[in-house]
């Protein structure tokens, strides 16, 4: 099993996202890889993180652009948790799943595909080295990227029953900072503004849009604010996330937030409104269930595919027009705690399957 050698190598080398050490490390390793298949690294240098690497194959002009995505990065510091072993049916450690194994995959379906062609052409991939904090440094590069290409291929992990992804929400991270008045409790308590009350108030405005047959969730994470018990509170901050499995679903947020900011329910309070978008929706389509249909027929056998609640790159890429598929990795579970794992035969079966679609692209130009 030359991909768990592969896998051990990098998943031995601390690659928490601000370990920019770390992260360039395992970025050489792949980079030595893919160089030795003929691929040429485009470094897009940061001085904090980790560099972000467009790997680039001669273009033929004759097939469609297809991009392979993967990220460098993982979510534990030096010294937390950092070992490799394997029984006889998982592998174990940092990454085994997310996403080093999905990174081994691509790598190994493209070193079969050159030992069998002898070239690569019109196949890029791209790792970058800060999803696991939200991508974004690497958002505006994978967007611009991303343009470029008429098929993305994702390598995060397959479901447990090998499902490939088709759809994921749409995610946005909000603050509302909230001004009322400081005014003594016991002796001034109609001279004050209470911004903790407003914020309460707000609070039951937010999550009360939450629509859990549409998909649609608002969560208030962290709310914070005043003085002390003797003083009306001058001030307060709802920290709140927004996810949505839909377009029409983030309109509907997107309005009910700004009402919810623009309302002062306590008199005299003002509130301002910060954050953005993270990442926007990959919606299921047509396009994609084209390409799923004749990744069945290339493969030989059903392809099983699910949505998801959590976001990936994969959800910029497909906001930026391009066909994506998502989950072409090995199963596995545990990420981003002590007790990950993946399967070792799931590595078997997405390694045969891209090898086989990527092969196909190579002799028919086109996948689906």
């Amino acid at each position: 099993m030359q991909w768990k050698k592969d896998l051990e190598k990098v998943v031995r080398i601390n690659s928490f996202t601000r370990n920019k050490r770390g992260v360039d490390a395992t970025g050489e390793r792949f980079a030595e890889w893919l160089e030795a298949l003929g691929y040429r690294t485009q470094r897009h240098r940061r001085e904090l993180i980790g560099d972000h690497l467009h790997f680039l194959s001669p273009r033929s002009g004759k097939r469609e652009k297809i991009l392979l995505l993967g990220h460098l990065d993982t979510v534990f510091p030096p010294g937390v948790f950092e070992e490799w072993r394997e029984d006889g049916e998982w592998v174990y450690g940092p990454g085994v799943c997310d996403m080093k194994g999905g990174n081994v995959v691509a790598i190994h379906a493209l070193r079969t595909l050159f030992e069998t062609n002898g070239e690569i052409g019109d196949i890029d991939v791209l790792l970058v080295s800060d999803e696991e904090t939200g991508s974004d440094d690497s958002k505006m590069l994978t967007t611009a990227l991303a343009r470029d290409y008429d098929k993305c291929f994702v390598f995060e992990a397959a479901g447990p029953k090998m499902e490939v992804v088709v759809g994921r929400k749409g995610i946005g991270t909000f603050e509302i900072a909230i001004e009322g008045k400081a005014a003594h409790a016991g002796t001034s308590y109609a001279k004050g503004i209470d911004a903790n009350l407003e914020a309460a108030v707000k609070l039951q405005k937010l999550v009360a849009m939450t629509d859990l047959q549409k998909g649609s969730t608002v969560n208030v994470g962290k709310m914070e604010g005043g003085i002390g018990a003797n003083t009306i509170s001058p001030q307060a901050k709802l920290l709140l996330e927004l996810r949505y499995a839909d377009h029409r679903e983030k309109e509907r947020l997107m309005k009910g937030l700004d009402e919810v900011v623009c309302t002062s329910f306590v008199e005299g309070s003002k509130a301002v409104l910060g954050g953005s978008i993270q990442r926007d929706v990959m919606e299921p389509n047509a396009w994609q269930t084209k390409l799923v249909e004749a990744m069945e027929r290339i493969g030989g056998y059903p392809l099983p595919t699910e949505s998801r609640g959590g976001v990936s790159d994969a959800n910029i890429v497909a906001a930026a027009g391009v066909v994506t598929l998502d989950g072409l990795g090995p199963y596995g579970d545990g990420d981003h705690t002590p007790k990950e794992r993946a399967l070792k035969k799931s590595f078997d079966e997405r390694i045969d399957l891209m090898t086989k679609v990527l092969l196909y692209h190579q002799e028919h130009g086109i996948i689906g």
